[in-house]
């Protein structure tokens, strides 16, 4: 059977373009097209015409179009662990702060059309593009779970929190960020105002920090 374009690829040289600015034209062009188009119908061509590259280029960054996929979930990952330097940019001593700063980044993200598109086209699709929903957990809520979870770890170990298991404590914090805001936000009515969100996020971490922080 005869391969699309898109389905060859030279031999995977994995990690972002160098140039920090093509490497966002990359990663924008790549979230409109899979975000309009889900992972099986998006054009490695078409993202790379319209970020200004080669197909080639995407190619031998990213290794093929899931590579690509994973790397643009991931880049949204970064971006709420405080950037590529993730959780060990965040200070042990001052988990207030730094839970405040992943709650904010996280409930924005949550509430971008971009995010609630991805998290309807995969929940609709699931049967259909099992690699897309795999994709999308691992370098998405697996790997910032994990990340927050070495963070409070490290807070852990430095005497400011006391978290018997950092993943499952992970995991509540950002599920708290999942309510029924995020659920409007998916059935496309109206989401939490600015206001709402930042009652939330200090509702979220003085709840979070009533159960784990160490007595002063």
């Amino acid at each position: 059977m005869a391969q699309k374009d898109d389905d060859l690829a030279p031999l995977p040289r994995r990690g972002r373009p160098r140039d920090p600015e093509r490497s966002r034209r990359i990663m924008e062009a790549a979230r409109n097209h899979f975000y309009v188009h889900g992972l099986e119908r998006a054009s490695v061509d078409a993202i790379a015409a319209e970020a200004g590259v080669s197909k080639m280029t995407i190619y031998s960054n990213f290794g093929s179009k899931e590579g690509l996929f994973e790397a643009m979930v991931r880049d949204r990952t970064d971006r709420v662990m405080g950037g590529s330097a993730g959780a060990e940019a965040l200070d042990p001593m001052q988990p207030r702060k730094a839970l405040l700063s992943v709650g904010e980044q996280f409930l924005a993200l949550t509430r971008e059309e971009h995010t609630l598109g991805k998290f309807r086209s995969l929940y609709g699709a699931a049967n259909a593009q099992p690699e897309a929903c795999r994709a999308f957990y691992r370098q998405g809520p697996e790997r910032l779970t994990g990340e927050l979870a070495a963070y409070l770890r490290r807070a852990h170990d430095a005497g400011t929190l006391k978290v018997k298991n950092p993943r499952l404590a992970a995991d509540l914090f950002l599920a708290m960020f999942l309510g029924t805001g995020h659920i409007r936000g998916l059935l496309m009515l109206e989401v939490p105002d600015a206001r709402e969100d930042k009652a939330l996020l200090r509702e979220a971490v003085r709840v979070f920090l009533a159960g784990y922080e160490v007595a002063g």
